[in-house]
């Protein structure tokens, strides 16, 4: 899919990396996950398990001086961390959050993808991180599988993606205009959700008791079912509440 801008990764941060990914791997029946060691660059360990032709990865602190592990600290409990976006467009996205004033707390550039972290205290609920891909279907930080063209194929195996988001915060209203105003001018901005058209994602934020406990809490898949699983499945996995449908494509609308 080659959209202007869409959800592509959903992001855990556990104390418990083996049995989270043991859960998301036997409840919603995602593949086991690919191992990044990059990201022990930031004190974490990790895995990412592809959810259609999208993903959600899972990241456990090893050091105490991460941003991780001080995440964790403040919130108590297992949560939801980030939001990847992906754009269609490099450099676009990192110069609107720029002229936002809002400050770049991590950024990479390698040939087939790039990488933007935003400060999550001027983007509240998440570390949304703004990045691109080539080719658009290929997701460098899941491996191999997903890089070049051995995308096409992994996408192949189990259609479908993240459908939706539900991110936490102190102020709805106003955490959904930033959030709007950084994704840019390919979505809608409506009340307290923030509608990517273009991909069929919707990102709703919802009240928490206060910035401590900010954080995404629930995560929507379209997914082809798989044998021994229902079609439709809703479980609570590290904080966050997934709800699984049946993947709906074109086709299966007409019918």
């Amino acid at each position: 899919m080659n959209v202007p801008v869409r959800l592509r990764q959903v992001v855990l941060i556990t104390r418990d990396l083996p049995g989270t990914t043991a859960r998301l791997e036997s409840e919603l029946g995602l593949a086991p996950g690919f191992e990044d060691e990059g990201v022990g660059y930031f004190g974490l360990e990790n895995r990412v398990l592809a959810a259609g032709d999208c993903f959600v990865e899972v990241l456990t602190p090893l050091t105490e001086d991460s941003a991780g592990h001080r995440y964790l600290e403040r919130r108590g409990t297992d949560g939801g961390y980030m939001a990847i976006f992906q754009f269609a467009d490099r450099i676009a996205p990192r110069r609107r959050a720029t002229a936002l004033g809002i400050r770049i707390v991590w950024q990479a550039d390698l040939d087939d993808v790039s990488g933007t972290h935003l400060d999550p205290r001027e983007v509240p609920g998440a570390i949304v991180s703004l990045d691109w891909a080539d080719p658009p279907n290929s997701w460098h930080w899941a491996g191999p599988a997903w890089r070049g063209e051995e995308a096409a194929r992994s996408a192949a195996v189990r259609p479908g993606g993240v459908t939706s988001l539900e991110v936490a915060v102190a102020d709805p209203p106003a955490a959904a205009a930033t959030w709007a105003e950084v994704l840019g001018p390919d979505v809608t901005l409506d009340g307290t959700a923030v509608l990517l058209p273009d991909a069929g994602q919707v990102i709703s934020f919802v009240a928490s008791p206060d910035r401590g406990h900010e954080g995404i809490v629930g995560c929507g898949l379209g997914l082809t079912p798989i044998e021994g699983l229902h079609e439709t499945i809703s479980t609570e996995i590290a904080g966050v509440r997934f709800a699984v449908a049946p993947h709906v494509t074109a086709a299966t609308t007409k019918e």
